[in-house]
């Protein structure tokens, strides 16, 4: 009998192995975010279209990738980690093909949508096969490994993109995720086997999942660290559309050297990312809100100036883009493990939301930059708007302690690992932040 039990527990697959296959799925949606973005000025002359027409593939992209992101949790808790992603993965396959070979503005919009709904899969199915089968030190040496990864190809693919349009052209950039689409389908159907022991059909009705969402909507906690990493992170989402057509067309980067640029944008969050794992050790990280936020409005600021000063320059535009990233990694602890403090029975349901409230506020901002004929102005006033939202949503939600109908405890780190930055267009840097979370959680275990 015991025999029996110890082997059904057993994992599935290796670490080795999980880490790998974990590795592969979970760069697939940076990857096919950060390889894009150089490509969008040509994309305007290749198609003979509008720089608004080409912020809306970003759009559209970020639409997929929200919403499904909200499916893909439930649907694989009910029916297994391998049908599931095969299935999205395979959308992200059709949605390449498309893409690489549209001959029109419209079909390059549908093979976005398509990517976006595949891509989400990465994210959501790489940390859940790893929690299935692991935990303590096993499941935190898989994790870094993966964190590694989202740290290092938010770096280099835009660089890599630059260097594919510079010798290629922008076919090739949609042929290179087609195949590494291909790679991810062919490994994960062949290599994964199905680590959800525990499948239950009832976790994808749609009953529980609405009154679950409707739970969360309508808390005024969850709704205000919500809103706010919606409109911090959702901000630099929108610059991602943002970013190329100024840098590239305005500053006169060439798409490699633009690629080089993003560093500093990935740089100065991964800086604060650090800096706010250190701190975490000996504050509360709702005491960093503030500071991030005052880093963020510092930002907007810049941004809101920047004309002033003339054309745009790789200092006024980067600078402050730099400057909120830094406020970004100050402000997603606190937030997050605030919003996700007071539901322990709906935890993954509220990261979900969480992620895709960060995604809707890149897909609202985006959407508002397609109404701009100038990609500089867009900038110039729609991430203003963003730093004013998150300082409104901060102060007029706020909820005084003696109201809280839940106690302050911190989020579980595989809970925040989900909920933080999920399309990893900043690169991970987390990991400070989730192992400082993770040790004052046990601390304060030691302390009671």
């Amino acid at each position: 009998m015991s025999q029996a039990s110890s082997q059904s527990d057993a994992p599935a697959m290796t670490e080795t192995r999980t880490a790998v296959i974990g590795t592969l799925i979970v760069t697939l949606g940076p990857l096919s975010l950060a390889l894009y973005t150089p490509a969008l000025p040509m994309l305007v002359e290749a198609f003979q279209s509008t720089p608004a027409a080409l912020k809306l593939t970003l759009s559209v992209y970020f639409f997929g990738f929200a919403f499904s992101q909200l499916a893909c949790g439930p649907l694989s808790d009910a029916y297994g980690r391998r049908p599931v992603a095969l299935a999205f993965f395979v959308t992200y396959v059709l949605g390449s093909v498309v893409a690489a070979l549209s001959g029109s503005i419209e079909w390059l919009l549908v093979g976005r949508a398509l990517q976006g709904i595949g891509a989400a899969a990465g994210i959501a199915i790489s940390r859940a096969i790893v929690r299935d089968q692991f935990t303590g030190q096993r499941s935190a040496r898989i994790l870094n490994l993966i964190g590694l990864m989202l740290a290092i190809v938010p770096a280099v693919a835009p660089t890599l993109g630059g260097v594919i349009l510079g010798t290629v052209g922008w076919h090739a950039i949609f042929v290179v995720m087609t195949l590494y689409g291909i790679a991810v389908l062919t490994v994960f159907a062949l290599g994964t086997a199905e680590t959800n022991r525990t499948r239950d059909r009832s976790a994808a009705r749609p009953g529980p999942v609405i009154r679950n969402y409707r739970t969360l909507l309508t808390d005024r906690r969850f709704m205000r660290a919500g809103l706010v990493l919606g409109t911090t992170l959702g901000g630099l989402y929108t610059m991602a559309a943002l970013l190329p057509f100024v840098m590239i067309e305005r500053v006169g980067l060439s798409p490699t050297v633009f690629g080089f640029a993003m560093l500093l944008q990935t740089g100065s969050y991964t800086l604060g990312a650090t800096l706010a794992g250190r701190l975490l050790r000996r504050v509360d990280a709702m005491r960093l809100i503030p500071y991030g936020l005052a880093c963020v409005a510092v930002g907007g600021l810049g941004f809101a100036l920047a004309p002033l000063t003339g054309e745009p320059t790789v200092a006024n535009v980067m600078g402050p883009t730099a400057i909120w990233a830094f406020g970004i990694a100050l402000v997603m602890p606190g937030a997050t493990s605030d919003a996700l403090a007071g539901f322990p029975r709906m935890a993954g349901a509220a990261s979900a939301l969480i992620g895709f409230m960060q995604i809707g506020g890149g897909l609202a901002g985006t959407a508002v930059a397609a109404l701009f004929a100038d990609p500089y102005t867009a900038t110039t006033a729609i991430m203003p708007g963003l730093a004013a939202l998150s300082l409104l949503s901060y102060a007029l939600l706020r909820v005084p302690a003696s109201r809280r109908g839940h106690p302050a405890k911190p989020a579980r780190p595989e809970d925040l690992e989900v909920a933080v930055d999920p399309v990893a267009l900043v690169g991970a840097g987390g990991e400070e932040i989730e192992e400082a979370l993770h040790q004052r959680r046990a601390s304060g275990r030691k302390g009671g």
